[in-house]
């Protein structure tokens, strides 16, 4: 699956206009960084970036950012996109954006897997403290968070694309047959994937791209167990982190259904294809 077309043009020159507009003392140096499903990303100077979103369906997502955001980063001691201005529809550009910090370092997808295993005691601290009951206003996303159950559907027609569904097929019917998660709904960053964590040297640095941020089973996030970490640090994650036997065969489907999704969406994009490969291979260890 090929990324989607933007809805919104977004070059320079809008960026430059929105900035001095809205945001004049802040302007300056733009260089694009990413322009993804949902949003575009500028650089802004040297410490700033400019997030704007480039599809409808991603409106909402920034806009739980720029209210929620702040408010997770007091709980948290690893750096947070929390935003520094908030922009509004101008320019011929019909949507809220977002300037930010600019965090230095290099994705944990830069990182062979075996050498991940600095960060295992860092985010399991981080998901621990983010994993609070959420208010019953938090945003919830019908793909995260829910009872595996729900993704059943979809997981099974991913499968199909996928070499190894004799293996996967098997263990998903049993994980999606677990019981829900009985508690609280609890706050999820919700795409604990490697590219959205960055490191500085060999530690966590930030948590990046909080479009899916959702409430609900924790089980979702520790599916970073096996999309980010090799058996080893795998061990070393799970003895930090408070999850019951439950709890983290829930956190093995979630892994899985998140995997199905990468492998089979992502040709265009090897980065991701191959944490979708690796998470797959992990799931099926342990």
């Amino acid at each position: 699956m090929t990324t989607p077309a933007a809805e919104a043009d977004i070059d320079d020159d809008l960026v430059d206009r929105l900035i001095r507009t809205q945001h004049p003392d802040l302007a300056g140096p733009l260089s694009l960084v990413a322009n993804g499903w949902d949003n575009v990303i500028y650089r802004l100077g040297t410490d700033l970036s400019v997030r704007l979103p480039r599809r409808q369906v991603a409106v909402d997502l920034i806009v739980n950012e720029q209210r929620w955001l702040p408010v997770l980063a007091e709980h948290v001691e690893v750096a947070l996109p929390v935003p520094v201005r908030v922009g509004v529809p101008g320019e011929g550009y019909p949507w809220p954006w977002t300037i930010a910090p600019w965090y230095e370092g290099r994705t944990v997808a830069d990182v062979p897997p075996f050498d991940r295993s600095g960060i295992a005691v860092p985010l399991a601290d981080f998901m621990t403290a983010l994993h609070r009951p959420a208010p019953p206003d938090a945003p919830r996303n019908p793909v995260r968070g829910v009872p595996l159950a729900a993704r059943d559907e979809a997981v099974r027609h991913r499968l199909r694309s996928i070499p190894r569904s004799a293996d996967l097929l098997p263990l998903w019917e049993k994980l999606a047959s677990l019981p829900p998660w009985p508690g609280p709904a609890l706050w999820l960053h919700g795409d604990p994937h490697p590219a959205n964590l960055l490191l500085n040297g060999e530690g966590l640095a930030a948590v990046l791209d909080f479009g899916d941020l959702t409430s609900g089973d924790p089980a979702t996030d520790l599916a970073a167990a096996w999309l980010v970490f090799d058996e080893n640090a795998r061990e070393v994650f799970r003895s930090r982190v408070d999850a019951d036997e439950m709890t983290w065969e829930r956190a093995r489907g979630w892994a899985l259904a998140i995997g199905t999704a990468l492998a089979a969406h992502s040709a265009d994009n090897p980065s991701m294809a191959a944490i979708g490969e690796h998470v797959l291979d992990q799931v099926l260890l342990t």
